[in-house]
């Protein structure tokens, strides 16, 4: 099965999502569904996705997973929840609950840890949260910034039977060419068997109007070094990236850079290990 592991939807609201506006990204102002992105998984010979949250609201997970009940090529969905309230054990059970009346298709939550302040995810209490999710058989994913690396380092190092994944290969300044403060933490997380790593939103952390696949590689390879073809997973990203390319040049510059890999290591990146980072049998489906 082919995947793309990483997408989002939304039904623009300028309240809802007023990151859009705050950081003038006008052409994702507007609503993105299902109908929008089939077209383009078609294009690329794509089974199926993983929609991931865009809004920290239960009310966002039960909406992906009805979009997900609706739609069956929507194979997982990466919600969220409040994953340091008091009562978040029976917000997550509530939301399990929805999810297998609604296909079943609840295969991880994350946090927009990007925008939180330092020290975030050294939040106990945070962190117990996580194991919560993990005792529901559900993934985390990681969304940080490279300066925020080393934090996630401490992090993933703290939940060793968690499953984890690190969202956009830690979100380097590609467009800087800036490696020194991303590249170490990438490494030792590389180390832990329990952390994947998508390879999604390089386009969006490049120069949007002039990147090329030159100026990723050096990204990408690292990445290879430190997980090993059998941990990454691609993904588009979109409709983020088509600030910087569409969805199929997003796909087209993973399978030029990956065409030297063999048969099996690209069933993987395409695929394989989405399905075993989240569990996805739970949720099987396809075109």
């Amino acid at each position: 099965m082919r995947i793309d592991a990483h997408q989002h939807f939304w039904n623009y609201d300028a309240a809802e999502y007023g990151w859009i506006a705050e950081n003038g990204l006008d052409a994702l102002a507007r609503t993105f569904g299902p109908d929008d992105l089939r077209p383009l998984l078609d294009a690329k010979d794509l089974d199926g996705c993983i929609a991931v949250q865009a809004r920290q609201t239960l009310e966002e997970s039960r909406w992906l997973l009805d979009l997900a009940h609706g739609n069956p090529w929507i194979l997982g969905v990466v919600g969220w929840a409040d994953l340091a309230a008091p009562d978040l054990a029976a917000d997550l059970d509530a939301l399990v609950e929805y999810s297998r009346q609604r296909s079943d298709r609840l295969v991880g939550l994350r946090h927009v840890v990007q925008d939180e302040a330092a020290g975030f995810l050294d939040q106990e209490a945070f962190r117990e949260g996580v194991r919560e999710v993990g005792r529901r058989d559900l993934t985390y994913d990681v969304l940080v910034f490279a300066r925020q690396m080393p934090e996630a380092v401490r992090f993933c190092a703290a939940l060793p039977g968690q499953r984890l994944v690190l969202d956009h290969i830690g979100k380097p300044e590609i467009a800087k060419g800036e490696r020194g403060g991303w590249l170490g933490p990438l490494r030792e997380l590389g180390r832990m068997d329990h952390v994947t790593v998508k390879l999604s939103g390089l386009v969006t952390e490049a120069d949007h109007a002039a990147w090329t696949d030159a100026d990723l590689r050096p990204f990408l390879d690292a990445t290879l070094e430190a997980f090993g073809p059998s941990r990454l997973m691609a993904g588009s990203d979109w409709p983020v990236c088509t600030l910087a390319a569409p969805h199929a040049e997003t796909f087209r510059l993973l399978e030029d850079w990956a065409a030297p890999f063999s048969d099996s290591e690209r069933a993987s990146l395409f695929g394989g290990c989405a399905e075993a980072a989240y569990s996805l049998p739970r949720a099987a489906g396809s075109r």
